[in-house]
C-alpha cells in the first residue's frame, strides 16, 4: 500500500496522519498529535509557529517513510520572510485585536463593492488584507520580501521552495476569484508591493523534496492547504444536492459550486467564495462554531465535555438563544460571562447552570447552521437535500441532531477526519495511485468510511419561533 503523511494544523492542536491506500482501501493512522498554544507577548497574540514546526518534524519522523507529505491549516494568517529567507517574527493570531481599528476604514477606502466583485470574500475583520493594513508602516513589513500563509511557510522550511497554494490564497481578500490569480490592481491600491506575493500553486502540484530534517527522502505535494478545502474533498457526498458543514472551532457552512456568486444579495448576506480543489468554489459562510463551547470549557477549568453534553440534552430547548455569529464572541476569554450578558441584552433570562448554557450554545449553533444552509441554497440556486457534517463536530451527537431538526433535512455525520482524508487523496491522485474527479474520490470515501444519519424530528415551527427571537 502507498503511504502519505497529512500534516493537519488546527487552531487548538496539530497532528500528523498517515494514510495508506491500496486494493480499494483507505486507512488512516494518527501518528503524532501536539498542542497549538497561542502566546501573548508585548500585548499581541501570536502563533508559536516554531513549536508547531517542531511538532510537525516529530510527527514526520514517527510516520516513517512515506511517498509524500501534504500540509493544511487554518486560513488568513501568514509569516513574513526577509531577503535571506529568515522569518520576521512569529505570525500574529487572527483573534488578535490589531485589525479592529483599521478594517472598516480599509474596506471603505478600497470600496466594499469592488472588494466583493474582485475577491468574492466575506467581510471578516481578520482577513489577510486587513492584517496587512494593520502592519502598514512597520519595520517588519518594510523588510519583508515574501508573504507565506501558514502551510506555505511550513512547506518552505521543509523544501526551500517559495509559493502560495491557491485554495488558501483565495482567503486573503487579495486574490481574484474569477481569474484565479493575485488581484494585482487591488494589491497596488492597497499600497502593497506585488513581489510580496509568491507564485501560485494548485492542489496536486509538486513543491519539492524534503531537505535534511528527516531520515528518509520524500516530496512535499500541494494539497487543498486551507483545511476546509481538504475537508470538502473528504465529504462522502453522492451527487451535487448537498450542503456541507466542516465543524470544529469554526463551522464552515456552504455548498460546492462551479462558479462564484458575486451578486449584491450575496455580498450583503456576507457569503464567501473561496477556491476549492479542481477549480471548484466553496460558497460558504463562516459560523463561529464550537469555539463558544471550547472557550466555556476552558473557563470552567476543563470540565468533562461528554457529561456536559448529556446534561444539556435534558435541558428544555430554546431556554435562551444568541446569534452565534455576533463579533462579540470572537476574542478569547470570559465566554460564559459574554454569553450571559448577550442573553440579558436581548431580553432573555441568562442560563443559570452550566448544562443550560451548553444547551444555549447548541441551540444557537444549530440555528446558525440552519440560517447559513438556507441562505446558501437561496443565493446560489443549488438545491440542498442532505447536509454532510464533517470534522470534530461529527462526534457531537446533540449538535448533529439539533442541526437536522433546525434544517429540516437529514444530517450525515462523518468522517471526523475528513480534512486528513482530503489531504491524503489529493496526494494519492497526484502520484497516480487513485484517479478521477471529485465524485470518484468521494466514492472511495463512501466505501471506506461509515457515517451516522440523523433524521429531522417533528416540524420546524419551534425553530422558526426561536429564529424570530434573533431577528
Amino acid at each position: 500500500m502507498s503511504a502519505y503523511a497529512a500534516v493537519d494544523l488546527g487552531a487548538a492542536s496539530g497532528r500528523v496522519v498517515v494514510g495508506r491506500l491500496g486494493d480499494g482501501r483507505l486507512d488512516l493512522t494518527t501518528v503524532h498529535r501536539f498542542a497549538n498554544q497561542p502566546v501573548r507577548a508585548g500585548g499581541t497574540l501570536h502563533w508559536d509557529v516554531l513549536a508547531l514546526y517542531a511538532g510537525i518534524l516529530d510527527g514526520l519522523r514517527a510516520a516513517g517513510p512515506v511517498d509524500s507529505v501534504g500540509i493544511d491549516s487554518w486560513a488568513v494568517d501568514y509569516g513574513l520572510l526577509d531577503a535571506t529567507g529568515a522569518l520576521l517574527g512569529n505570525p500574529v493570531h487572527y483573534r488578535d485585536s490589531r485589525t479592529d481599528a483599521v478594517w472598516k476604514a480599509t474596506a471603505a477606502r478600497l470600496g466594499e463593492e469592488r472588494l466583493y466583485a474582485t475577491t468574492g470574500l466575506q467581510q471578516l475583520p481578520f482577513n489577510t488584507l486587513y492584517q496587512l493594513a494593520a502592519a502598514a508602516g512597520t519595520p517588519q513589513l518594510a523588510a519583508a520580501r515574501h508573504l507565506l500563509l501558514i502551510p506555505d511557510l511550513i512547506a518552505f522550511w521543509l523544501t526551500g521552495s517559495v509559493g502560495a497554494e491557491e485554495t488558501n490564497a483565495s482567503t486573503t481578500q487579495l486574490y481574484d476569484v474569477r481569474a484565479r490569480a493575485w488581484a494585482t490592481d487591488l494589491i497596488a491600491d492597497a499600497g502593497l508591493p506585488l513581489e510580496l506575493f509568491p507564485p501560485l500553486r494548485r492542489p496536486g502540484d509538486r513543491i519539492g523534496p524534503v531537505r535534511a530534517e528527516l531520515p528518509y527522502a520524500t516530496d512535499v505535494v500541494a494539497v487543498g492547504s486551507h483545511d476546509t478545502a481538504s475537508a470538502v474533498v473528504g465529504v462522502p457526498a453522492d451527487g451535487t444536492d448537498f450542503a456541507y458543514i466542516s465543524c470544529g472551532t469554526w463551522s464552515l457552512v456552504g455548498v460546492e459550486l462551479d462558479v462564484p456568486v458575486l451578486t449584491e444579495a450575496s455580498r450583503l448576506a456576507n457569503f464567501t467564495n473561496e477556491g476549492g480543489v479542481d477549480g471548484t468554489i466553496r460558497y460558504l459562510r463562516n459560523v463561529m462554531g464550537l469555539w463558544l463551547l471550547q472557550e466555556c470549557v476552558r473557563a470552567w477549568g476543563g470540565a468533562e465535555l461528554a457529561a456536559l453534553l448529556r446534561a444539556a440534552a435534558d435541558e428544555p430547548a430554546f431556554g435562551a438563544v444568541v446569534d452565534a455569529d455576533d463579533p462579540v464572541f470572537l476574542p478569547p476569554g470570559e465566554m460564559p460571562e459574554r454569553l450571559a450578558a448577550e442573553c440579558r441584552r436581548t431580553g432573555q433570562r441568562a442560563p443559570s447552570t452550566r448544562p443550560a448554557l451548553v444547551r444555549c450554545i447548541m441551540d444557537s449553533l444549530a440555528l446558525a447552521h440552519r440560517r447559513a444552509v438556507r441562505a446558501a441554497e437561496s443565493l446560489s440556486g443549488r438545491e440542498v437535500r442532505v447536509v454532510h457534517l464533517v470534522g470534530g463536530g461529527a462526534h457531537n451527537e446533540l449538535l448533529c441532531q439539533l442541526t437536522a431538526d433546525a434544517c429540516g433535512l437529514p444530517v450525515l455525520a462523518g468522517p471526523v477526519e475528513a480534512t486528513a482524508v482530503g489531504n491524503v487523496l489529493v496526494q494519492a491522485r497526484a502520484a497516480g495511485v487513485v484517479r478521477g474527479d471529485l465524485p470518484a474520490l468521494r466514492e472511495l470515501v463512501r466505501k471506506t468510511h461509515e457515517v451516522r444519519r440523523y433524521e429531522p424530528r417533528g416540524d420546524t415551527a419551534a425553530w422558526d419561533a426561536a429564529a424570530g427571537r434573533l431577528g
